[in-house]
């Protein structure tokens, strides 16, 4: 087989196509796996927009959250354990590094390579023409961290901690220990936050608030745990939902706030969490904002960012949902299912919110 079919994104909200598309050669290390299932998030939704992408990218196989069985390996490929990579295993994969720039060598932080690129926004007319989920097939290059999927996790699950969870996890890491009498409020509650939110339930967190919407999304948050809820779409100023917290926390304001909604929420982070607190913010939009000059000297904020994660966060991930499956009833995050002739709708359903985490199979109708 020299080529195989993939939903295709020719254009900035165009109708994504299904086209033939080839499969590479291997390089040395280098993996071809068979998509078993691919997830899609709000960022495969602001490409498809234009937003967050460079000009040119067009065309390019959207969904950079994918499980995959591996079909194909050349040479000796191991895993983040340092077990072989062999055909049948199922995993899911980090983006690649280089190995040689300042963060990966000195920094330790490949998640930061100067050389590195993100799957599902790669394009099909250029090697390695297979760089997105949305596809029969997936290629891995070298230099990317290899995890194998536990049996206990499905591989829509799986996707997902590609990009959602094991962002989450490189963000709680970073954010530190919870202690036993905090209070998190997590905003946004989209697959980000609804990670966060269980994250933050199960580090001991004494009490977890979601802020949010739709309504379908706040009350996964509340079966996955969460004390309390406040829908933005009824408490529409940020003024009134800092009060509103306040009014839970002692008047002072949540120890720690986790922004999982995008980047125009952080001034209402930072007014919202108590002085002394800490603010973790994940996500992410291209719009600039205002913050008072003082603001985070004067509260004494522990103030973290994070983008993308590293090998270990991708494993943490896995392990989580593998380990908590009792306690969280995970399954609630996949919303609709959809196959490759579909991704544009899928696509328009996450843009419309009318999905949590819709999964793709590499499949048509």
């Amino acid at each position: 087989m020299s080529d195989c079919l993939a939903a295709v994104v020719t254009g900035v909200l165009a109708p994504v196509e299904l086209q033939r598309v080839p499969l590479p050669d291997l390089d040395d290390q280098g993996i071809i796996a068979r998509v078993d299932a691919a997830t899609l998030c709000g960022t495969d939704v602001h490409y498809w927009q234009g937003d967050l992408i460079p000009p040119g990218t067009t065309p390019y196989v959207p969904g950079h959250e994918t499980a995959a069985i591996v079909e194909e390996v050349r040479g000796d490929r191991r895993d983040i354990l340092g077990q072989p990579v062999a055909k049948g295993d199922r995993i899911i994969v980090s983006y690649p590094y280089c190995g040689h720039c300042y963060f990966c060598t000195v920094a330790h932080q490949t998640n930061l390579c100067m050389n590195s690129y993100a799957f599902g926004r790669h394009r099909t007319d250029t090697f390695p023409y297979l760089l997105g989920g949305c596809a029969e097939y997936h290629y891995y290059p070298p230099l990317s961290d290899v995890v194998k999927v536990p049996e206990e996790v499905s591989s829509p699950l799986a996707a997902s901690a590609a990009c959602a969870l094991r962002t989450v996890v490189h963000g709680f890491e970073r954010l530190g220990a919870i202690e036993p009498h905090e209070t998190v409020v997590v905003q946004g509650c989209g697959p980000l936050g609804l990670y966060a939110s269980a994250l933050a339930r199960d580090r001991g967190a004494a009490k977890v608030i979601v802020i949010g919407a739709p309504a379908e999304r706040l009350a996964v948050a509340t079966d996955w745990g969460a004390d309390e809820v406040l829908n933005i779409d009824e408490v529409t100023e940020a003024s009134d939902r800092i009060e509103w917290v306040r009014e839970r926390t002692r008047g002072i304001g949540p120890d720690i706030v986790v922004q999982c909604a995008s980047s125009s929420a952080n001034p209402e982070s930072l007014m919202m969490v108590r002085r002394g607190g800490r603010f973790l913010a994940i996500g992410v939009e291209g719009k600039d904002i205002t913050l008072p000059g003082g603001l985070i000297t004067v509260k004494s904020l522990q103030v973290n960012g994070v983008i993308g994660a590293v090998g270990r966060h991708f494993y943490k991930a896995l392990q989580f949902l593998a380990t908590r499956s009792g306690r969280f009833p995970f399954e609630r995050l996949i919303s609709g299912t959809y196959t490759l002739d579909k991704v544009t709708d899928a696509l328009q359903a996450m843009s419309e919110f009318r999905e949590v985490k819709p999964v793709v199979l590499p499949r048509t109708g």
